[in-house]
């Protein structure tokens, strides 16, 4: 099949299901998947849409981690589907920073950290690039996850509360709100996942207001400040944004860094011959160039993660069509009650 009748039997079987069907992609899809789907967002946005929709099939063009989020959110209060079933067309698609922060992990890393500072009251919070058993554990311990846009949000609500923070899975976001609340940079110490006690001394540990696990997306990660200087001599004078999962010291040279959601509303805004260097992944950043063509954009550097780039119109369309078990996407029922606590917190600070 060619991708225009590949396109044309989706839209048939889209009318078959009508409102049962809700096909969801994320902003870093490849545009020929953004064009199939209902609704396009960050992670926890698709993830609410799916929850208030009345779809007994999810559909959920992304990673691991959001078609995960988006069974905790649709399941009942006691844990019960109702004859809802989430998909993920390519389940292979994974997300490497969700994976630096499993679940084990972090327990070992709880009790070390509260056994070398016992009088401080510690809270974990996992960002929502994470697995539902690491936000599972989070909920467990009296924690929050949150989001790239909401983390500033988050993290000081917990701090006025004189608590102290063991973050994960990424370290350079949690290094970055830190840093835009404030804080100097001993204020946050780095959990090393291949050290024993995280490399980190009791006197460190109760020293930090934080405690980041030293996770990142190797995407955002992979910015440095010679792209900022290329980019800059590139294009003078231009507006560059940058993600918050950039390394801290890239990010402090951006004129604004922002959640995916703040970096389109940021150019949805913007007026007609305003240049912009986006440093994102360059699926989006190559939708937003086309759709705004009166804004010069550019990417910081062209960049493309690889397990979002997996899902194709034509694994769409084999779920559609035959629904396989192995896109099911179900987290274990040990689990689901924990997450999602750990999600509702968020919503309600």
């Amino acid at each position: 099949m060619n991708e225009a009748e590949i396109v044309q039997a989706i839209e048939a079987l889209r009318q078959q299901w009508g409102k049962r069907l809700l096909i969801l992609g994320h902003h870093y899809q490849d545009s020929s998947v953004v064009a199939l789907c209902d609704a396009v967002g960050d992670s926890l946005e698709l993830s609410r849409i799916a929850a208030e929709s009345e779809a007994e099939r999810i559909v959920f063009c992304g990673v691991r981690f959001m078609a995960e989020t988006a069974d905790v959110l649709t399941r009942a209060r006691d844990g019960s589907d109702n004859g809802r079933r989430v998909y993920q067309p390519a389940p292979e698609a994974g997300c490497p920073m969700a994976d630096m922060a499993d679940a084990p992990a972090l327990e070992r890393a709880w009790a070390a950290i509260r056994a070398a500072d016992p009088d401080a009251h510690w809270v974990p919070v996992v960002y929502v690039n994470s697995s539902a058993e690491a936000k599972a554990f989070c909920g467990r311990h009296g924690g929050a996850a949150c989001t790239s846009g909401n983390g500033r949000r988050v993290l000081r609500h917990f701090l006025d509360e004189n608590a102290k923070i063991l973050f994960a899975p990424d370290q350079h976001l949690c290094t970055n709100i830190f840093r835009e609340l404030g804080y100097q940079p001993e204020a946050v110490a780095v959990w090393r996942r291949d050290q024993a006690d995280g490399g980190l001394t009791p006197a460190v540990i109760r020293r930090a207001r934080a405690i980041a696990w030293d996770g990142c997306c190797p995407i955002h990660a992979g910015y440095t400040l010679g792209d900022v200087a290329a980019a800059r001599a590139g294009m003078p004078g231009a507006t560059l944004l940058i993600h918050p999962e950039a390394p801290s010291p890239v990010a402090a040279r951006a004129d604004r860094t922002g959640s995916t959601k703040a970096i389109i509303e940021a150019i949805a805004r913007a007026e007609q011959g305003t240049d912009f260097i986006v440093g994102t992944e360059q699926h989006l950043v190559a939708r937003l160039a086309e759709k705004y063509s009166g804004l010069s954009i550019r990417p910081l550097r062209p960049i493309v993660c690889e397990d979002m780039g997996r899902t194709t119109p034509l694994q769409v369309l084999n779920v559609l069509q035959s629904w396989p078990e192995d896109c099911i996407v179900r987290v274990p029922d040990a689990f689901v009650a924990d997450a999602r606590v750990c999600v509702e917190r968020m919503l309600a600070i």
